[in-house]
């Protein structure tokens, strides 16, 4: 199974509050949905373990894909884009990195 991790701070311009409303009320539940997707969920960044240096991101999002193919087909569709039109109204340059498990 594939994971995609998405690593991310929000832009200065956005409210914080309202990010995680939208992602509660939106995001998370129109991506769970999708057929390709086992799993979706969001992830507050509190700190470094270990270390009081501020973390490198606000947000990590962990997508787990069960169809990379599907997958494709499902995050083009109109309701999709929408969904990540208003993602990237919030984040501010988020990294997408694809990966799977050794075992």
């Amino acid at each position: 199974m594939a994971k995609l991790i998405v690593l991310f701070n929000l832009k200065p311009s956005a409210d914080a509050a309202e990010y995680e409303a939208w992602a509660k009320s939106t995001d998370l539940p129109i991506v769970r949905d999708l057929p390709s997707v086992s799993r979706f969920d969001v992830h507050k960044v509190e700190g470094l373990f270990g270390n009081d240096a501020p973390a490198p991101y606000q947000y990590v999002e962990v997508i787990d894909v069960n169809d990379l193919e599907l997958f494709g087909q499902d995050v083009a569709t109109d309701k999709m884009r929408n969904v990540a039109g208003q993602f990237r109204e919030f984040a501010d340059n988020p990294v997408f990195m694809l990966s799977s498990d050794l075992v």
